[in-house]
């Protein structure tokens, strides 16, 4: 279970390889100057509910993993979570789909999925 730091007091858990496409799609804004939300849904040990942060390219940003190996990116994920941090809604956490479909293949209606932080994924 990796953690994301976000301006060094705020700490959230996900796990390793969620955190590694996270960090990918997260960077990728910053690199490019771009602001926008990340939500999360938080774990109901720390009181459930639902975090929100503003990440834009001055704010301090960690990303620490538990494990030592890189896990291999999924690029159908890459592409479901760009596609969410790119809408008004900003960055949410999707599942790892199979295979990426294209956004005018894809329902019209955006449907809000959330995953625990701290559900098992299937690699």
């Amino acid at each position: 279970m990796g953690k994301f730091i976000f301006d060094s007091n705020l700490k959230a858990d996900f796990e390793d390889r969620l955190l590694a496409h996270l960090q990918a799609v997260i960077m990728a804004k910053v690199r490019r100057g771009e602001s926008f939300v990340f939500t999360w849904k938080d774990d109901i040990s720390t009181g459930g509910g639902r975090t929100s942060v503003y990440i834009h390219p001055h704010v301090s940003l960690v990303f620490k993993f538990h494990g030592g190996r890189t896990p291999q990116l999924n690029p159908a994920w890459l592409q479901a979570l760009t596609y969410n941090a790119n809408t008004v809604r900003g960055l949410y956490v999707v599942p790892e789909p199979d295979s990426y479909t294209p956004p005018e293949q894809r329902p019209s209606e955006m449907v809000f999925r959330e995953v625990p932080a701290t559900a098992p994924l299937s690699p």
